[in-house]
């Protein structure tokens, strides 16, 4: 499916997707990919929905080098704050049809304040351009909508 393309040329947009592929920017890629609004489009280490971890996650939304949280902390009544390199919002494609991960898996990402949303890699793929358009710190990781093999 071909979208149209309406926003900043200079933001990462994804321009099509189909079975087998997802164009960013107008730039096939055949594989699992994740990125946001700005910088490089990365190869996502995820063969299928159930290749997807709790550190893939964190690497997609680029916290990995986040220090291990105070066990205590949940005793403090501090808001949650997200660190600063750290999205709203990690948009989860799942391929062609919408599949939820284990809340053990997007619990870490929760506690740092970061929304983990799980969708079909259609959806998601509209749901990031839209987000994106409107200027709101959005991660994209989208698995092809047929399985890799």
């Amino acid at each position: 499916m071909q979208l149209q393309r309406e926003s900043n040329p200079a933001l990462n947009t994804v321009t099509a997707y189909g079975d087998d592929y997802i164009e960013i920017n107008a730039v096939t890629y055949r594989h699992a990919v994740f990125f946001g609004p700005e910088g490089d489009i990365k190869q996502w280490a995820v063969m299928n929905i159930h290749d997807i971890t709790a550190a893939t996650l964190r690497e997609a939304a680029g916290v990995t080098d986040v220090a291990a949280s105070d066990p205590m902390a949940f005793l403090d009544d501090a808001p949650v704050s997200r660190p600063a390199n750290a999205p709203e919002v990690l948009l989860i494609g799942t391929g062609k049809d919408q599949r939820f991960l284990p809340s053990h898996m997007t619990q870490g990402l929760l506690k740092m304040g970061i929304g983990v949303e799980t969708m079909s890699t259609q959806a998601a793929a509209r749901t990031y351009n839209i987000l994106m358009a409107e200027g709101r710190k959005v991660i994209a990781a989208l698995l092809p909508l047929e399985p890799l093999q």
